[in-house]
């Protein structure tokens, strides 16, 4: 697939030594023809340039911001923006992934840049600035220190009110592991990468232009965006927000019809981001603590931001703190916290700096809940329980033991991939809202299971008591999940899997490639970009087993998945799903078992054609992909006579 550089593509990628202060040019098109954009130009960077035994925080890691296509193209809700390289935060230390929104991706692009990609490390602290297809290397010593929000405000006021800034907080400047970076309307892409930017002395991006894109075809494209507008608008008008009276909805840059994203306007005035899972990082011991809303619950999320820690890590890190506290195991002078305040502001205040800071207590914190625990003896980490669900210790949601497709979903990929979860747990929830009657529900287990055939590949995948269809409908959302991470589209709103308002309540999975057919002028099939996504996925896959995981062995979940009866799920309190015929069926008490999900691995690694001894790559496999020559021998496994 030839791509024109005038049609979506900005043409070019800014590649930055900080070490030497160098700057070069790459074209778009050395990479776009075979990964797009986005999840996929990051990875082909990463294979390309990075050595295997490169450490994370090192200076030659390589640290690259991806737009793709149909960003900085309006009404798509394809505006996002990717973050790919080593990082410190999984274990073993490994290729992963960022995905952020908001405005920043769409600035990259009107800057000029369909990506910047940065090795090296400065001997002094420094910001770029990329505009009008030029970039410059500032000074930044003036920053240091100062809050990733700070820092974002201080550098509109020295570059214009126009100038979107990508920053990192004092937890990416001591290198925490699961430090963020964080934009412009407090989006924030986790992963560890603030740690990798304060590694090479960067403080922030800023970006500005007017280089708008074109599509090849900007008629069809417009139509193709009022379909979309029809399909999607009201979405998510039955959700009442957050908290009335206080939060207000703000779609990202150039959204179809905005989703369940708000802003929250404190007494104070000061506003910020309150949406998803951030939203709830304090609010469960703060409704404890205080028997009522409380608006530490805020300033609990915009402590994370200021800072720049990941809440997905932070959530379940205080829980785990709160019955470490309860059971004798951890005590106020031991940690210097104010463990009997957990809810209040005394705590979260100190939590947060002690990590940031790595002062004290925190300095063992700042390793991770897992490593802490792990630190502290069998007694804390036995207090763990169910709290974090990987490695990289992020909050357990979208359960594989109620939601069985998440199972491969979780166990292949380095970081925990919301991307893909939310196409499965967005529908089970859709359900589950018809089954309480709720204003314009739709989803019967019929639209169910007709959703799960043509999406997913069976009907018999609408069943989540059985591992019928799992496998396959596992490849199916990874695949997609690929290519949509490379276009770069919303997951909140694409894939377009159901539609609440309209006559048949299933939805389109062309639209993406009728999408980007009309930006860059090329007729690109369903098919054909499927096949993209899932060539991005073994591209990935080999990148993997080069940095030592990857195989059999390694695509695994915690333990408690096999062994610990499920108890609760966040957004799914009663713990129901669809049974064999749509019927609702309690998954309380469930457990993995080790068996089906060992056999359930053999099928899935057939599919993708696999060797499923090993779980490595077949030559003909890669062959087939058209990335035969991109992986090492020791990652493919040659079939046997």
């Amino acid at each position: 697939m030839n791509i024109m550089e005038s049609h979506g593509y900005a043409g070019k990628i800014l590649q930055v030594d900080l070490s030497s202060g160098r700057m070069e040019l790459l074209p778009t098109d050395a990479f776009a023809g075979r990964f797009i954009g986005g999840r996929g130009i990051g990875a082909k960077i990463h294979w390309d340039h990075l050595p295997p035994s490169t450490p994370a925080l090192a200076p030659e890691n390589r640290l690259t911001f991806s737009t793709g296509p149909l960003a900085g193209l309006p009404r798509l809700a394809a505006s996002r923006w990717v973050l790919t390289g080593k990082s410190p935060v999984t274990v073993p230390e490994s290729f992963s992934y960022a995905n952020a929104g908001g405005s920043w991706g769409a600035y990259l692009k009107f800057a000029g840049f369909d990506a910047l990609t940065i090795t090296g490390k400065s001997e002094e602290p420094v910001y770029l600035f990329l505009h009008s297809g030029k970039a410059e290397i500032h000074h930044a010593a003036h920053l240091r220190g100062r809050s990733a929000i700070e820092t974002r405000q201080a550098l509109k006021a020295e570059l214009g009110k126009e100038v979107r800034v990508a920053a990192i907080g004092p937890a990416g400047e001591n290198l925490i592991p699961f430090a963020t970076v964080l934009a412009d309307e407090d989006s924030s892409a986790s992963g560890g990468f603030g740690a990798v930017m304060g590694s090479k002395n960067l403080k922030a991006i800023a970006v500005v232009g007017d280089d708008r894109p074109a599509a090849a075809d900007p008629e069809r494209l417009s139509a193709l965006a009022e379909r979309l507008l029809h399909l999607r608008k009201g979405t998510y008008d039955p959700y009442v927000p957050a908290i009335p009276g206080r939060t207000r909805r703000r779609a990202c840059w150039g959204c179809i019809a905005g989703c369940t994203r708000e802003v929250y306007r404190a007494e104070s005035g000061e506003e910020g981001k309150f949406f998803c899972q951030s939203a709830n990082t304090y609010r469960r011991p703060a409704m404890k603590y205080f028997g009522r809303w409380n608006e530490v619950i805020f300033h609990a999320n915009r402590l994370c931001d200021h800072y720049g820690l990941d809440t997905a890590v932070i959530e379940p890190m205080i829980e785990w703190l709160e019955r470490c506290f309860e059971e004798g195991i951890l005590s106020e002078t031991g940690t210097g916290l104010p463990l009997s305040r957990i809810g209040g502001p005394e705590f979260i205040e100190a939590l947060v700096r002690k990590i940031a800071l790595r002062e004290g207590f925190g300095g063992l914190l700042s390793r991770g809940t897992l490593q802490a625990a792990e630190e502290l003896g069998p007694a804390a980490v036995q207090a763990l329980g169910d709290l974090v669900a990987s490695r990289a210790n992020e909050v357990r949601t979208y359960d594989p033991r109620l939601y069985t497709i998440t199972a491969l979903l979780w166990a292949t990929e380095p970081r925990r991939p919301i991307q893909a979860l939310h196409e499965v747990s967005l529908a089970v929830m859709e359900w589950v809202y018809a089954l309480k009657g709720g204003k314009d529900a739709f989803m019967t287990g019929e639209v169910f299971r007709n959703m799960a055939e043509r999406f997913w590949g069976s009907a018999a995948a609408a069943d989540f008591t059985s591992w019928d269809g799992v496998a396959l409908a596992s490849k199916r959302i990874q695949d997609r999940t690929c290519a949509k991470e490379s276009l770069i589209l919303c997951d909140f709103l694409w894939p377009v899997i159901w539609v609440r308002y309209g006559s048949e309540h299933v939805g389109d999975p062309s639209l993406e490639s009728q999408a980007l057919s009309a930006v860059i002028g090329k007729e690109v099939s369903r098919e054909e970009l499927e096949a993209i996504g899932e060539r991005i996925f073994n591209l990935q896959r080999a990148i993997l087993v080069r940095e030592g995981r990857g195989r059999r062995e390694g695509d695994a979940l915690l333990d408690y998945f096999h062994t610990a009866p499920l108890s609760s799920e966040h957004l799914n309190r009663k713990l129901i799903v669809p049974g064999p015929s749509g019927e609702p069926v309690s998954r309380r008490g469930a457990v993995l078992p080790r068996e089906a999900f060992e056999r359930l691995k053999h099928e899935y690694y057939g599919l993708r054609g696999w060797d499923p001894a090993t779980g490595l790559q077949r030559r003909e496999t890669l062959a087939r992909l058209g990335i035969e020559d991109l992986a090492p021998k020791r990652a493919i496994e040659e079939e046997s006579a």
